[in-house]
């Protein structure tokens, strides 16, 4: 069989196993079932599934706007706790670190939870931690209460890929992972400015109210719209620990780091950059902002479809793709339509690649779908802290604030590299 028809068979092959050892667990002869409990299951039906899908959308609509609020209020929390906002990012990265903590130990903590039950707790429990937000009473306190809304983040993308999975069908993962995702990067277009908005105009205890409260409809969507079927059902922890073990997997997350640590080392410093570079009003550091979220959104949906078409192209091509924008970026963003169709660019290039890196982690451990995408959630906050810190570091050295893009290509073209040699590597093992 060749490379690609495996590729494309494997996903199938791996939903079909575990439909039929889950119809085989509890081992009852085909004559008796007529006679057993019947199950609550719900019959899937086009429209239904467009609503489960929406339901975890909304959810992970919620999460992003929670994410990228923070950046837009920290001078108002920072101000109203007597605080500089450097001391103030301690918020954000609390929030980070809760993401890469969470997303492997809530989901093998979870691994035995129907998806649907565990979206819901997840839910419930970044419901909490929001409302937690908006009455800390100092930068402890707030710093805890960021640190368990970033919790639930890589388990809801893990669990919420699985059940997309089921419902748009066998040899889609990729599409199915794109669609979750894509309440994330409509966040960046949508819910952060009007979480920041509100931020200015009622306060930011409240921007953290109205996304709990905006959760809280996620969760009764979720409730509503999620099937009832133990489909869903989770598998031991011992199988979900065994993907762990192999190296694959860490080398997909490696590349994964370091490729899309440009998107952070770029949307970290849009701002000084439309004003400070491209002379322009602040008033237009929303447009950007909206240009360079539009571009994740499409890129995501995007590399849905080359990622269930292709077994390598949508990270070789997304790459590739972020170094020609990263460039133009960086060579001509004293110029406004160059600076704005950059942005664009930057963000639809990059987030081509993370479908293709999702389907990639689930095929290398089929046997454990939902700590797949969890941990491709965590190599992605992990690159956040790794691109604005690189970001940061080439201003500080002097270089100016352009050297923010240059530092995003190096690290897109050290995870183009560092791709390359994982494949090398299995043509030599072959």
């Amino acid at each position: 069989m060749s490379q690609t028809a495996e590729a494309t068979l494997a996903p199938q092959t791996a939903i079909f196993d575990v439909a039929s050892l889950r119809q085989r667990i509890g081992g009852a002869p085909i004559a008796t079932r007529k006679r057993a409990a019947r199950p609550v299951v719900e019959a899937p039906t086009p429209q239904n599934n467009r609503l489960t899908l929406l339901a975890l959308a909304l959810g992970s609509f919620a999460i992003g706007t929670s994410e990228f609020a923070s950046m837009g209020i920290i001078q108002l929390f920072s101000e109203a706790m007597n605080i500089g906002v450097p001391e103030a990012t301690s918020a954000i990265t609390a929030y980070a670190f809760g993401v890469v903590i969470g997303a492997p130990l809530v989901t093998l903590a979870a691994a035995r939870a129907n998806r649907r039950t565990l979206l819901l707790a997840l839910m419930a429990l970044f419901v909490l931690g929001n409302v937690l937000s908006a009455i800390a009473a100092n930068m402890g306190m707030l710093m805890a209460a960021r640190f368990i809304s970033g919790l639930p983040q890589g388990a809801y993308f893990g669990a919420g890929a699985v059940v997309a999975s089921y419902v748009v069908g066998p040899g889609q993962a990729g599409k199915a992972f794109a669609i979750v995702m894509t309440g994330l990067t409509v966040a960046t277009i949508v819910g952060s400015p009007l979480a920041t908005f509100l931020g200015q105009t009622l306060g930011w205890r409240e921007t953290y109210l109205a996304i709990a409260a905006f959760a809280v409809l996620a969760f009764l969507a979720i409730w509503a719209w999620v099937p009832r079927t133990k489909a869903l059902d989770g598998v031991p922890v011992v199988q979900e620990l065994s993907s762990l073990r192999k190296p694959r997997v860490w080398g997909v997350m490696l590349v994964a780091a370091t490729g899309i640590a440009s998107i952070f080392a770029v949307y970290t410093f849009i701002a000084p950059i439309v004003t400070d570079v491209a002379t322009l009003s602040p008033a237009m550091i929303p447009v950007a902002l909206a240009l360079f979220g539009m571009g994740m959104t499409a890129g995501n949906l995007v590399g849905g479809k080359l990622a269930d078409l292709y077994p390598a192209r949508g990270i070789a091509l997304g790459f590739a793709a972020a170094l020609v924008t990263l460039a133009v970026l960086a060579l001509g963003a004293a110029t406004p339509w160059v600076l704005l169709s950059a942005l664009f660019g930057v963000g639809a290039a990059t987030m081509a690649a993370i479908p293709t890196i999702q389907v990639r982690l689930t095929r290398f451990a089929p046997e454990a779908p939902s700590l797949m995408g969890a941990m491709n959630l965590a190599a992605l906050n992990v690159a956040n802290a790794v691109g604005a810190e690189a970001g940061g570091a080439a201003i500080a050295a002097g270089h100016g604030l352009l050297s923010a893009v240059w530092a995003g290509f190096t690290l897109t073209a050290a995870g183009l590299i560092l791709f390359g040699l994982t494949l090398l590597s299995k043509k030599a093992r072959q």
